[in-house]
């Protein structure tokens, strides 16, 4: 099943959409695209329609659509909470090689899902003597400590401190510390 199929199947199983041009806006997909889905759903057998009158039909999932929209949700979620392990993970890292040179003083810059997810891992790492603090904007003066960027749209170039990490970038890429630099005092 694909991400469009499965994406009819959740409005189709959510009561979300009475008739094909709702569904059609739903999906964001022509009248004609709509209809070759719905087609294609029942021939897999995990969609049936039901004629209510004349102009009207209704569309129902079936056992086998139910058994597969709960199949994908759970791969979906079971991927998921994989893929914030592995961001724990690289967060823990960034931390700890910051933390290794000496550094114990932490800003995080920002307040978002990352920004809380970044705490949380600092604190699960049992680190003695650090100091966190937050901040919800880039600051005009010099931080004595590393700033953690987990605010989008951050000019780093724009910042001075011990030392920066672009969190948002470090998890975007390949390992290596892109945004990392260490500014002697």
């Amino acid at each position: 099943m694909d991400e469009r199929e499965f994406e009819l199947i959740n409005i189709i199983g959510g009561d979300l959409g009475s008739n094909q041009r709702e569904l059609s806006r739903l999906l964001d997909l022509s009248l004609g695209q709509t209809n070759m889905l719905i087609k294609r759903l029942v021939t897999k057998g995990y969609i049936k329609i039901s004629q209510l009158n004349k102009r009207k039909v209704q569309y129902l999932l079936t056992p086998q659509g139910f058994a597969e929209k709960m199949k994908k949700s759970i791969k979906y979620t079971l991927k998921t909470i994989n893929s914030l392990s592995l961001i724990k993970e690289k967060i823990k890292k960034l931390i700890l090689e910051v933390y290794e040179k000496g550094e114990r003083k932490f800003i995080v810059l920002g307040k978002s899902d990352l920004a809380m997810m970044v705490d949380m891992v600092i604190k699960e790492m049992n680190l003695s003597d650090y100091s966190l603090s937050h901040i919800e904007d880039a600051p005009t003066e010099k931080i004595d400590g590393t700033v953690l960027i987990c605010k989008e749209d951050t000019i780093v170039e724009n910042i001075s401190a011990n030392s920066i990490v672009d969190v948002i970038h470090e998890l975007a890429s390949d390992g290596k510390f892109l945004n990392y630099r260490k500014i002697e005092i």
